[in-house]
């Protein structure tokens, strides 16, 4: 699961960024409302987190302009703002949930769930075959026993299980995983592809990894 966080401290964003990535979420952080409404539009996050009080646009009005594309993207506001009527005006302007700073970091991550648990992106178990991927563990499992995911075998893994069957271009990963900033090269998912289907073998899965040429790669059943 990717997120956008927009929070114009940076000191901040980087605490918040780190407290996502340790808890096995992508996540890019922008520091005004003109770049975290461009980053939304991208289309490239399964949820966004925003500070009201921003340069250039503030959060409000990166939610309306949001919710007025028809986007439904779930979107958490945080805030030092904890009045009342700042309250209502972020939820009647489209937020899924408010969060005042300062927060703890549990309060953080059982918000997100929250507001991404009516989605497919925040089922926490995802089925495929004989396999399952626990979401709040990181466990890749069947009867044959079971693996902890590290950080993006967990995510690549996580976004096949999410589209079984159909073709994840290498540049898709890149894009969902890395970030349009890395600068990792694009050999980095042909190398994670292994990692995990390593793991598959393992645990005996019923399952495989397909590799289309020049096209990319998809989660299939064992014919």
């Amino acid at each position: 699961m990717r997120i956008l966080l927009a929070e114009d401290e940076r000191s901040l964003a980087r605490a918040i960024v780190k407290i996502f990535e340790k808890n096995n979420y992508s996540a890019d952080a922008v520091h005004n409302g003109e770049d975290a409404l461009a980053y939304i539009e991208s289309g490239n996050y399964d949820a966004a987190v925003l500070d009201i009080m921003m340069p250039k646009m503030d959060g409000i009005t990166v939610l309306k302009r949001v919710r007025e594309q028809g986007n439904p993207i779930p979107i958490l506001m945080l805030t030092a703002k904890s009045e009342i009527d700042d309250k209502v005006l972020g939820l009647d302007s489209g937020a899924n949930y408010y969060l005042t700073k300062p927060f703890d970091s549990k309060e953080l991550l059982a918000s997100i769930r929250a507001i991404t648990r009516s989605s497919p992106a925040g089922d926490s178990r995802l089925v495929f075959g004989n396999i399952t991927l626990d979401r709040a563990t990181f466990e890749l499992s069947s009867q044959a026993g079971s693996f902890r995911l590290a950080n993006r075998e967990f995510q690549m893994m996580e976004l096949l299980m999410l589209n079984p069957r159909h073709i994840i271009s290498a540049e898709r990963f890149m894009e969902k995983i890395w970030g349009y900033d890395t600068e990792a090269d694009i050999s980095v998912v042909w190398v994670y592809i292994s990692y995990i289907r390593k793991k598959l073998t393992a645990l005996k899965a019923d399952i495989v990894i397909k590799a289309s040429r020049n096209a990319g790669y998809s989660l299939e059943e064992v014919l």
